[in-house]
This record gives C-alpha cells, structure tokens and sequence, in this order.
C-alpha cells in the first residue's frame, strides 16, 4: 500500500501522563495520540509514531515532534486542518496540535533532527501547587556567575555516565558520550507576579544532538547545588572525568523540565519551537 509521512509539532502537560513512549496499561503521550489519529481517520489500525525525543513522566514539552505514515490520499477527504482541529478536539487541552505537515518520505522525527534543547525552570520558594507544576522551588539565593562557570564545563563533547540513568543494554564500563552544544542559566523577572514574593526566576537552557536518560535534570541538580555553595564548578569537572555520580543530588524534580526546540532543515519544515540558543 502507497503511503505519505507526515510531521506533528506538538505541546503536552508532562503531569498528565506516564511518559512519552508507549506502555502498558498507562497514559502516555504516544498512546493517546495513536488512539485521537485513528479516530480522526477511521484507520483500521492505530498508526506507529517516531518522536524527536522520549520525555519522562512529568516533563513538558512546547516542542516535541512526531512523524508517522498514514494510507496515501486518506487526508484528502478531511482536509489537514479539519484534522489538527479533530486531535486538538480529542486531546483536550493535554496535548496540542501546534502545526501539521506533509514531510518527505525519509523524514524521521528522531533521525532527522539537528539539535534538542531543554529549559529547566526554577522558582524562589515558597510556591503555589500551581507554579511547582511547572518548576522547581529552591530556598534562598543562588550564585548565577558560579553556575555559568560549572555550566562551561559540560560544554562540548564528554562522557556523561556520572550524571546519566544507565539503560539496561549498557554496561558499567560503557562510555555515554553527548556533545552538548551549549548551555547557560539566565535570570529573569517574575513578570506576572507568580511568586508570592515577587523576585526572580533561574532558567537554565541547555542543547545537544541528543541527551541521555536523566541527564538534564541531574545536571541541573548538581549546577543549583554549586550555586548555594556545597558543590564547585571543579566537582563538576571531576565527576566527569571520574565517570562517577557518587555524592551527587538526586535528579531535580521533573516538572520544571520542558523540550521546548528541536532543529530540523528547513525542507522539512525547519525548527520546532523557539530556541533561547544559537549554535556556536
């Protein structure tokens, strides 16, 4: 049977789901979206769909991408905005439908993209439920300068063991190497009041090609944990030479994680999202 590719941009609330990827018996952000297509479609069968990138339960995303074939011609009769307008519908507000597209045929959303870049969200405590849906709270001040010293230090190409879930096909010698192509935690102003307090918020963004389980949210443990002054940009420097997360923090909370771009040729469509960096 002759079929099409076809790239999804999507928004989803990570707290509403087990994860990204398909499994059993939970709700995932693929399984609900398999399930809203087929309906849409009246497909036989539910269609299998490729993500940029596997976000954990709890973490968000403003930019993820999916592709997937469906039967050539099926959307002629349904036009590709009644069909974004069909999922949106379905989904309720827990997935988005940001953008629909007709993509070539060796498109992948995992394979074909350039860069992921993650923001990590972290607000002064105390907060609402209602903001640490979305961010860490931290007590106290943290020292922006140091954390952008020991964030140059994971720049470029290093093996990430240390701050890594290992995943069940590699062993305790096998290097996980990322290239990160940058990374900077920034200030900004709370705006719109979230805060009950006012103040500020530190918003670290962080790019590479791909990234390993766990990895920016142990990352962003360690970097808060040198800015309130009990680790130093050299102790970030030597678990990643050590190969060795023994007296690490635990991961950072997942809420305050976001995908928020991936990078792809403009052929296909080009970025997905809007990217706080630029290569270097």
């Amino acid at each position: 049977m002759a079929t099409s590719r076809w790239r999804l941009d999507l928004a989803y609330d990570g707290a509403a789901f087990a994860g990204f990827a398909v499994q059993p018996d939970r709700t995932t952000v693929v399984g609900e979206l398999r399930a809203a297509i087929q309906r849409s479609l009246q497909l036989e069968d539910e269609p299998f769909l490729v993500g940029a990138g596997r976000t954990d339960a709890g973490v968000h995303a403003f930019a993820q991408v999916v592709s997937f074939d469906l039967p050539e011609g099926v959307l002629e009769g349904v036009g590709l905005e009644r069909f974004t307008r069909s999922l949106n519908a379905q989904l309720r507000g827990r997935v988005i439908v940001t953008r629909s597209l007709a993509v070539p045929e060796d498109f992948s959303a995992r394979y074909s993209a350039l860069w992921r870049e993650y923001r990590y969200l972290v607000a002064p405590a105390p907060t609402l439920d209602s903001l640490a849906a979305i961010s860490w709270a931290v007590r106290g001040e943290l020292d922006l300068a140091a954390m952008n010293e020991a964030a140059e230090a994971i720049r470029g190409e290093h093996d990430f063991r240390a701050f890594c879930k290992r995943p069940a096909d590699k062993g305790p010698d096998e290097p996980l190497v990322r290239n990160v192509v940058d990374a900077f935690w920034r200030i900004e102003a709370d705006a719109l009041a979230l805060t009950p307090t006012g103040g500020t918020f530190w918003v670290f963004s962080i790019r590479a090609k791909a990234f390993c389980h766990h990895m920016v949210r142990r990352l962003v443990s360690s970097l808060v944990a040198v800015g309130q002054g009990s680790l130093t940009s050299d102790d970030v420097r030597e678990r990643l030479a050590s190969h060795s997360g023994v007296g690490l923090p635990a991961p950072a909370p997942a809420g305050g994680l976001a995908l928020v771009a991936v990078g792809y040729e403009a052929h296909v469509g080009g970025p997905a999202g809007k990217a706080a960096l630029r290569p270097r």
